[in-house]
């Protein structure tokens, strides 16, 4: 079973994503605190940091690419990384949410 783009899919991820990010981006945040204020050397907690920060930056809930063609991609690779939960997607058509239901689960 394929998903059709609807444009007022594509409306509602264009208008989501931001926030969705900065959610993320705010969790990724607190992680990176909790790491820093671990009871290690300094060097080893940066150490640590820079390569979580190398890792979390090529995340989909860090940046990614604004098109239509890879926004299906997109939202499972947020879901994945747990950026959002499929309730995130209430507002979307039902065919998107039974879609990704569906894949999630095969």
């Amino acid at each position: 079973m394929a998903y059709a783009l609807k444009e007022s899919d594509w409306k509602k991820f264009k208008t989501k994503i931001a926030d969705w990010q900065e959610n993320y981006m705010d969790r990724l945040c607190k992680e990176y605190i909790a790491l820093l204020s671990q009871d290690k050397s300094s060097a080893d907690r940066f150490w640590e940091l820079e390569k979580r920060i190398r890792q979390d930056k090529r995340d989909i809930g860090v940046i990614c690419e604004m098109k239509r063609s890879v926004m299906i991609q997109n939202l499972l690779g947020l879901l994945d990384e747990k950026a959002i939960t499929v309730e995130d997607l209430d507002d979307f058509s039902d065919e998107l949410k039974a879609w990704v239901k569906m894949v999630i689960r095969a």
